[in-house]
């Protein structure tokens, strides 16, 4: 990770180049602490001091919450495991969430929870509200066999899905417009630069390419078209 502290008390830049390929895996975690008792952080990427343009998976422990606050542009998660909550409802595991520039909430947890989550990131135009819950929405047959895909989202050229890798998928080789992010689910996702476990986070930028594939199968977030050119 390249991690680089303008000033400690007011910016952190981390892995801030989008022109350049990040990787971060499970053995790669520093959790740091967060404002808020109980919840602690793994930073992904980050751009800003407490309020930044981030992408975080964020660890609540049982029974914590954070005070309430605003997300003036806008607020995405995915729920990992656990129960996330705020005043809206509770989201279990599979939870996917967008809260639009403007909204505002409190969130807690009961049981403790693990989301991965993007601040800061929408298109001030896309002001929809969302909320999928993955683990029983269909899935749709993907580009290539053993391959099954959930659209998430769509705003401009952004599009945000999980797709479904069976033992043994391969995909053609491919050339990312506006970059790739990718965070692995479950299994092991694969491609000619590495392995990547359950809980590895990926970034490519604009116009890289890969050969992707999956030996014992995997599920994945992945979001596309969204970095700058």
């Amino acid at each position: 990770m390249a991690l680089q502290t303008a000033d400690p008390a007011t910016e952190t830049r981390l892995n801030a180049d989008f022109s350049e390929r990040a990787v971060v895996r499970p053995e790669d975690y520093e959790w740091v602490t967060s404002p808020a008792s109980g919840v602690e952080r793994m930073m992904l990427d980050r751009i800003g001091g407490e309020v930044a343009r981030a992408t975080t998976i964020v660890r609540f422990a049982p029974n914590s919450r954070f005070d309430p606050h605003d997300h003036p542009l806008g607020e995405e998660f995915l729920v990992l495991d656990g129960v996330f909550s705020d005043e809206s409802g509770d989201y279990p595991a599979g939870s996917y969430v967008r809260n639009p520039p403007g909204s505002r909430h409190q969130p807690h947890t009961d049981p403790g929870c693990t989301i991965l989550v993007k601040l800061r990131q929408f298109d001030p135009m896309d002001l929809v509200s969302k909320v999928i819950d993955t683990r029983s929405a269909p899935f749709r047959p993907g580009l290539v066999d053993s391959l099954s895909v959930l659209p998430l989202h769509e705003a401009g050229t952004e599009h945000v899905a999980l797709v479904r890798w069976q033992p043994g998928t391969r995909f053609n080789r491919h050339r990312h417009w506006g970059g790739e992010e990718i965070f692995v689910i479950e299994g092991v996702f694969e491609d000619e630069h590495g392995r990547y476990p359950a809980g590895s986070w990926l970034r490519s930028p604009h116009m890289s390419q890969h050969t992707p594939f999956s030996t014992e199968g995997c599920l994945i977030w992945v979001k596309t078209g969204h970095l700058p050119q």
